[in-house]
């Protein structure tokens, strides 16, 4: 298995690059872990933090550099790659701002003598996917390096160039060699990091199954996992809505990064039947206006699939819908150029027998669903293997809070389809995965809360101390 450059936009192969050897593997573990042991962890959390806010500068610096890497590899609209680039600084830039205190003590004033130390705990090994190859990589970068962790990583094999980019980014920003190391393995070979007991925790981004995979795999050696799988994510449109807005945030909801992300408004529900039929009409028309072209070009609003094998998905996907009894309302088809592009397309008719009714589109296909009461809503948005994001449209906040408590998912948005910041934090539940990446709560995964609980000599065996001594 080689990782390789294949332009989704011409088809065209570019570059690959070999798998480690066993051996080589072996050797990267090893200075990882040693660097870890012996420099990273007892270094001054503001030292750390320094590292952080130089990749961010260096990330700003040459923008438009890594936002074309991430085009010419997975096909996402330049526009689209730019802002990656600026979030993923602008997370990098949170946790540098936020180490210092992520990383103090915390007193317990209820038992004096008491305090929770923050501590990093090793090797963190992520496994990340080709959707967003900055953004994935630098949730899980920026804050474990910032507790003193240091980072593994397994790139998709299809964006070799921004897995190389990124590594390169944090030895140019100063981080010493073994604190974040890139590697080309094989399945296998990833099999074996997880088991090695010099690696300390997991974190996954993909597929229900690799997920499984790696769960399984880091259970029988007792580490900690944190999973970030499927989604089938609803966007519920109540009848109170403003149907234009709620409309054009669908649209941007389902066909954000050409609809291959996790959090993507695959679920379109609009509740009543005439609002229903006028919501259809004017979502299928965004969607056919969507013009392909190239993904260099910032005027082009409609960019290809990631790759031949994503495309033939799709197109197998929609024609087992159809079979099952769905209508393809606009789209469906490849569209006739080179690379892998496809029409934008919206399905209806869905029910709970057909294959589609429990398929995760990865890719620009919406499926409409038209419902007669705000609790048929809710039910249809639940039943679902998925539980990772939902949105709710609703001229009502209050209503819309009461609507999000009733969603089984670990994020709901009111009156926006689901969107990601340092400062939120992102996961999901069911099979949409565990844990938590972001946000105080996603820095708080992979470190040992350790309680320190300090007594004056002589005091009993349990029980707060007597009289503890100012220090």
């Amino acid at each position: 298995m080689g990782y390789t450059t294949i332009n989704p936009a011409t088809g065209e192969q570019l570059n690959s690059h070999d798998t480690l050897t066993d051996q080589e593997l072996d050797d990267r573990l090893h200075t990882a872990h040693t660097t870890w042991a012996t420099d990273w962890r007892h270094r001054p959390v503001r030292e750390r933090a320094d590292i952080l806010k130089a990749a961010a500068a260096e990330l700003r610096a040459n923008s438009a550099v890594h936002a074309q890497r991430m085009t010419l590899e997975m096909g996402k609209l330049v526009g689209t790659a730019e802002a990656e680039v600026e979030l993923s600084a602008s997370i990098l830039d949170y946790y540098a701002d936020r180490a210092e205190n992520l990383m103090a003590p915390v007193e317990l004033p209820e038992s004096p003598g008491a305090m929770v130390l923050t501590e990093p705990i090793g090797i963190i090994f992520a496994i990340e996917p080709w959707n967003f190859p900055y953004y994935q990589v630098v949730r899980v970068a920026a804050p474990q390096l910032a507790a003193g962790n240091v980072l593994v990583v397994k790139h998709a094999e299809s964006v070799p160039q921004c897995a190389l980019a990124f590594a390169e980014l944090m030895e140019r920003a100063g981080a010493p060699k073994g604190v974040y190391t890139n590697i080309f393995a094989t399945h296998e070979q990833a099999a074996r990091v997880t088991a090695d007991p010099r690696v300390a925790a997991v974190t996954l981004t993909g597929s229900e199954r690799a997920g499984a995979a790696v769960a399984e795999q880091a259970g029988r050696s007792l580490k900690k996992v944190v999973l970030e799988m499927g989604g089938s994510d609803p966007l519920i449109i109540l009848e109170d809505a403003d149907l234009d807005h709620a409309v054009q945030a669908a649209v941007f909801g389902r066909m954000f990064n050409t609809g291959q992300c996790c959090v993507g408004s695959k679920r379109i529900i609009v509740v009543g039947k005439d609002r229903g039929e006028a919501a259809l009409r004017a979502f299928s028309a965004e969607m056919a206006a969507l013009q392909a072209g190239d993904p260099m070009d910032p005027a082009t609003t409609l960019g290809p699939v990631s790759s031949q094998r994503a495309l033939d998905l799709l197109l197998e996907q929609i024609e087992i819908a159809g079979k099952d009894g769905a209508r393809v309302v606009v789209g469906g088809a490849r569209i006739d150029r080179p690379g892998f592009y496809l029409e934008p397309t919206v399905l209806t008719g869905i029910d709970p027998t057909n294959a589609a009714y429990n398929t995760e589109f990865f890719g620009p296909v919406a499926a409409f669903y038209v419902v007669d009461t705000e609790a048929e809503a809710i039910q249809l948005a639940n039943d679902t293997s998925f539980g990772l994001g939902a949105s709710v449209f609703t001229a009502d906040t209050a209503r819309g809070r009461r609507v999000a408590a009733q969603i089984d998912s670990g994020m709901v948005f009111v009156n926006q389809p689901v969107w990601t910041a340092a400062e939120l934090p992102f996961g999901g539940m069911k099979r949409s995965g565990f844990g938590r990446e972001l946000a105080e709560l996603g820095f708080g995964e992979f470190v040992n809360r350790k309680l320190v609980n300090v007594a004056a000599a002589g005091s009993g065996p349990w029980g707060p101390s007597p009289e503890m001594p100012q220090t």
